[in-house]
């Protein structure tokens, strides 16, 4: 019995003396919030992004078959499949950024590819996260950057044509949203990945380099 006192006065002794735990994560309107673009992409743009390998594949075959515009061989790891590396992140800044279509949906009637000029493009912080625009041009995409892995960060975007204003959040416009992956495939060079776009080609590349 004494032994059994002496042990229930040591337990609590420690209780006594052990650090109270720390305080809950902040919840309040400041609070930081993890986001999923999971919980955000529509169901035709989750497929759209479920089958991109399939994209490149199709793009790469009808790019290398058919005839097109531009210069393809020139264009290096840009339209190597898996030429992604880690680090993915861009800095924010203003970038020169061109678009590469590859493959038609027309099939064997269209272009199997066309290399466009150089536009500008800017990476910014928000409070959401890096965002995407491209400033100049005929059509400008535009969207945020969720983080996925080393290699990749996905973006949820939209599109504005001609002499529209910037584009809209995505999800306001189906039919301009777009799904993207941003790789690194150079030391300074980055590249946004489009499968199954909209509309004329079946895989959009946007190169961009530091300005």
């Amino acid at each position: 019995m004494r032994i059994l006192a002496l042990t229930t006065t040591l337990i609590l002794a420690a209780c006594a003396s052990a650090p109270p735990p720390p305080p809950p994560p902040p919840s309040g309107p400041g609070a930081p919030v993890l986001r999923d673009w999971r919980g955000i992409v529509s169901a035709i743009d989750r497929d759209r992004y479920a089958r991109r390998d399939a994209a490149w594949r199709l793009a790469l075959e009808q790019a290398r078959r058919q005839p097109g515009s531009g210069d393809l061989s020139s264009l290096g790891d840009l339209i190597e499949m898996d030429a992604a590396r880690t680090s993915v992140a861009p800095p924010p800044g203003d970038y020169r950024c061109r678009t590469v279509k590859l493959g038609s949906q027309g099939g064997e009637t269209g272009l199997g590819f066309v290399v466009y000029g150089w536009f500008d493009c800017r990476i910014e912080q928000t409070p959401r996260g890096l965002k995407f625009s491209k400033t100049t041009g005929s059509q400008r995409p535009s969207g945020l950057l969720f983080p996925e892995n080393a290699r990749q960060m996905v973006m949820l975007g939209s599109i504005a044509l001609a002499a529209e204003p910037p584009a809209n959040s995505y999800g306001q416009r189906p039919d301009r949203d777009i799904v993207a992956v941003l790789e690194r495939i150079g030391e300074a060079r980055w590249r946004l990945v489009l499968p199954w776009p909209q509309n004329e080609s079946n895989l959009d590349l946007i190169e961009l380099v530091p300005n």
